[in-house]
C-alpha cells in the first residue's frame, strides 16, 4: 500500500476530516490534499507530524522506495530555500546602493563620485530610472525573503528568472546611462545569480 491510501486509511479511521488533519499539522487543506491524492509527500518535519498525531512509526507510513523520494524531494526543496534566500539576501544588498557613492557626476573636467541622493544636475529621465530599478531590486528582495514559505509551485518556480531578468535589466540601465560603477556592481550580482542557479540545481 503506498503512502497516500495508508494517510487516508488512518484519517478515516481516526474521523478526521482534511481539514482537521491540516489543522493538527498545520498545513493548508490543499497540502492534505496533494500527499492523499499522490501529488506529492509531505516534508520531513511534517511526516513526523504525521507519525506523532496517527501514534504510529515512519515506517509504518512509507516504504523503502518512497523514504529515499521523500528524502530527495526534501533535499531539493532545502536546495531550493536556500538559492531563494541568497537571492532575496543579493536584491536587498541594493538597498545600501541609494547611499554608496557609486554614481559618477561630471564636475568640470573630473568626474566625481557621489550618491544616489547627492546627484544633482541630472535629467529626471535619467535619475527616475536609477530610483526605480533600486527600488524594484530592494522590494523584490524583501518579498524574495518574506515570501520563502509561500507554498505555491509558481512562485517557487518563477522567483529566482525574476530575480535575474531584473538584474539584467539593471546593468543594462546603467551601461547604457554611461554609470559603470553601478552597472559592475549589478553585474557581479548577475553572475552570483547565475553561478548559484548553476551550483544550486
Amino acid at each position: 500500500m503506498e503512502f497516500n491510501e495508508k494517510l487516508v486509511l488512518i484519517r478515516k479511521e481516526k474521523g478526521l476530516t482534511q481539514e482537521e488533519l491540516a489543522s493538527l499539522l498545520f498545513v493548508s487543506r490543499t497540502a492534505v490534499s496533494k500527499w492523499e491524492s499522490g501529488r506529492g509527500y509531505p516534508s520531513i518535519d511534517s511526516l513526523k507530524e504525521i507519525s506523532r498525531v496517527f501514534g504510529v512509526s515512519m515506517d509504518e507510513l512509507l516504504c523503502g522506495d518512497e523514504i529515499i523520494l521523500l528524502a530527495e524531494e526534501d533535499n531539493k526543496k532545502k536546495g531550493e530555500t536556500f538559492k531563494n534566500i541568497l537571492f532575496g539576501l543579493f536584491d536587498v544588498f541594493t538597498i545600501t546602493l541609494f547611499f554608496l557613492p557609486l554614481f559618477g557626476l561630471k564636475s568640470g573636467s573630473k568626474v566625481l563620485s557621489v550618491s544616489l541622493f547627492s546627484l544633482k544636475g541630472i535629467e529626471n529621465y535619467v535619475f527616475i530610472p536609477y530610483v526605480l530599478i533600486l527600488t524594484l531590486c530592494s522590494v523584490y528582495g524583501i518579498m524574495e525573503l518574506v515570501l520563502q514559505n509561500y507554498d505555491n509551485d509558481n512562485w517557487k518556480r518563477y522567483n529566482t528568472y525574476i530575480s535575474v531578468i531584473v538584474s539584467i535589466v539593471a546593468v543594462t540601465i546603467f551601461i547604457v546611462s554611461n554609470q559603470p560603477y553601478m552597472a559592475f556592481l549589478f553585474f557581479i550580482i548577475f553572475i552570483l545569480k547565475v553561478f548559484c542557479l548553476i551550483k544550486l540545481r
